[in-house]
Formats: structure tokens, sequence, C-alpha cells
């Protein structure tokens, strides 16, 4: 799993909309990438559903929530409009696990994304991350206590 500190090259892939969506490089906002194994599942299911309740802190803080997982680009779709799970939502089956591989969390055995969370600044880099095995749940309030090292004016902002 890469870093903090780390600044992964640019990938770019399609939202739930089909509309290219820029991850890493400099961005127009920072960002909360979140990657899942599967849309569908049940940990997955309730890990969005806490973000996506959370959703406002993300927006107050000008942070896009940003899901990931291998699923192909309508069945997220589907499952992302079936919640109303808040967000955006991208597609990374082709080529297959690009963006999992460069976060270093993509499971070249089973063909998913293991949970792992970054937040990345607008011009790229790393400031905050996590990671849990399979079948665990992350802690949903850690990714509210990272928001600060991206919000100036925050003890642990990170210029």
């Amino acid at each position: 799993m890469i870093g903090v500190g780390a600044r992964p090259a640019q990938r770019v892939l399609r939202d739930t909309h089909g509309t290219p969506f820029a991850v890493g490089g400099v961005m127009p906002r920072p960002m909360c990438l979140v990657f899942l194994p599967f849309a569908f599942s049940p940990v997955c299911h309730r890990e969005v559903g806490g973000l996506s309740d959370r959703f406002p802190a993300f927006s107050d803080a000008g942070v896009d929530l940003v899901f990931v997982t291998c699923d192909p680009l309508f069945s997220l779709k589907a499952w992302a409009e079936q919640n109303r799970f808040s967000g955006v939502f991208l597609s990374d089956f082709w080529p297959h696990g690009d963006l999992s591989r460069a976060f270093g969390v993509f499971d070249e055995t089973d063909g998913f994304a293991h949970r792992g969370s970054f937040l990345l600044d607008g011009t790229g880099v790393v400031r905050w991350s996590t990671r849990v095995g399979r079948g665990e749940s992350r802690d949903l309030d850690t990714h509210l206590d990272a928001l600060d090292v991206v919000r100036p004016g925050s003890a642990t902002f990170l210029p």
C-alpha cells in the first residue's frame, strides 16, 4: 500500500454516469478515495452507507468522497442508485484494477481491491491512509478525523 507523502500518477476512470473522473495529479478539490472489494456485499454496503450518511462533513470540508470498486460500471451504478448512496462511484473494471494497483490495494490472486482509504490533497499527495483485513470494517469516524489534514486553519493541516 502506498504511504503518506506519495503522489500516485494520475489515472482516469469513469463514474456511474460514464463521465471521465481523474484521480491523482492536480485536482480541483481534495479527495477521500475509498476502495471497496465488491458492490452488493454486506460489509461494503455498511461502510458505504455509513460514509454516505457522513457526506455533509466531506462536502463542508471541500473534499470529494469517491468510492472505487473493480465491479463493472453498470453493476456499480445499479447498486449506488438502488441504495441512494452519496458520493462519486468509480469503476476500476478495465484495465482491471489499474487504480487499485497504483494504490497498492489490489489482490492479484482474487482480482478485487482490499479495503483501503486514502485522503489526497488538491495536488494529489496522499495525506492520510488506512487499510483493514479481509472481512473487517473500517472505523468510519477516522475518515472524518482525517479531514483536518486538508482543512486550512486546523491544527493538523498539512500544506
